[in-house]
């Protein structure tokens, strides 16, 4: 089935949004503008300010609003709450130590599985002989 490009258009994911997401749960992020309340946070008036820019939170979760916005669940531990973010609303903050708990696991399971296929390997030589 073809669409035209305005049919196209109106599946197509939000340009503003990258293909794969950008950031991973558990990541450090900062936000790029202030958030302000535009009517679905009920403990704070209309317009008010609820995170200043620059606020540093951890991705909490990764969903899509209208299957099309990429939408990030982010805790801002400092101010005590969970926002969701626009991609476009976010970077990437800088980790102090450089550790990449991602990299770290992967390491540890390519060192476990390594491990466990030699043991397979002895193990089945040594049923062998």
């Amino acid at each position: 089935m073809e669409f035209t490009p305005a049919q196209a258009s109106q599946i197509s994911a939000s340009s503003k949004d990258e293909i794969l997401p950008l950031f991973r749960v558990g990541q450090r992020v900062k936000l790029i503008k202030a958030i302000r309340n535009d009517g679905t946070y009920p403990h704070a008036n209309i317009g008010d300010f609820l995170v200043d820019e620059g606020a540093e939170g951890y991705v909490r979760k990764i969903g899509d609003f209208l299957q099309t916005i990429r939408i990030y669940e982010v805790n801002f531990i400092e101010e005590g709450l969970v926002f969701g973010c626009r991609e476009a609303e976010l970077e990437a903050a800088e980790e102090e130590d450089g550790y990449d708990e991602v990299a770290e696991e992967l390491r540890w399971l390519k060192e476990h599985r390594a491990a466990r296929a030699a043991e397979k390997a002895a193990q089945s030589q040594e049923e062998g002989e």
